[in-house]
């Protein structure tokens, strides 16, 4: 944990909670161990929503649906959702979420690779989450950086690794030395990147938040 156990704790305290639907389905992905947005980011990422207002978003990494749902449920504006999940088994349940949510019409889930589902998008979108697997998050950023509308957000979840990303590499056990190395590459990216401005914040398991320069600023 980034934050301090007992402030998180106060923090989701005053959160007011989901819909209905979200609830269950959260509590699904919990019981059967999926992993899912933790609460602060529910809450922030509500917020980005309700300040954005995006008409066209793009999520990278389904899982059972939840994040898309919460963000479909939230939008205060009319959106198109398009989700891209490559583990075969949690599509159809993904699936079957958007249904019982009654956002099957608004969410669009694509199937495979995101390196290469990607690569047949064109259309820019004005707000696109990042919620994949960790260690692609720097082979994504090329193909996600021409797909990002002018004014769009990019959000990364998940990007300090429970605070293991400033650990020495040789403190990161041997199976998790490629997947801290390519996020810290990752971050280094996006914080120095001549066309985009990127905030790293400590909130859930690590997020950043960026967006493209206006001109004056490059």
């Amino acid at each position: 944990m980034i934050v301090e156990e007992r402030l998180v704790t106060y923090i989701n305290s005053l959160d007011t909670g989901n819909t209905t639907i979200l609830e269950e389905i959260e509590k699904e992905a919990i019981d059967t161990y999926v992993p899912i947005i933790r609460k602060e980011m529910q809450s922030f990422l509500k917020l980005l929503l309700a300040i954005k207002k995006p008409a066209r978003i793009l999520e990278v990494g389904t899982a059972v649906g939840f994040s898309a749902i919460l963000m479909a449920e939230y939008i205060p504006v009319s959106c198109e959702i398009t989700t891209i999940e490559n583990y075969e088994k949690r599509i159809p349940i993904a699936r079957e979420n958007f249904k019982r949510a009654g956002k099957d019409g608004m969410i669009t889930l694509l199937e495979g690779d995101a390196a290469e589902v990607l690569k047949t998008l064109n259309e820019p979108y004005d707000f696109i989450f990042m919620d994949a697997a960790k260690g692609q998050y720097i082979h994504f950023l090329p193909e996600i950086l021409r797909l990002l509308a002018e004014d769009g957000v990019l959000v990364s979840d998940n990007v300090l690794q429970d605070g293991d990303i400033i650990e020495s590499r040789f403190a990161v056990t041997r199976r998790n030395r490629t997947i801290h190395k390519r996020m810290r590459d990752y971050l280094y990216e996006l914080t120095h990147h001549e066309n985009l401005v990127t905030s790293v914040l400590p909130i859930g398991d690590g997020i950043t938040v960026s967006t493209r320069k206006g001109r004056n600023e490059k």
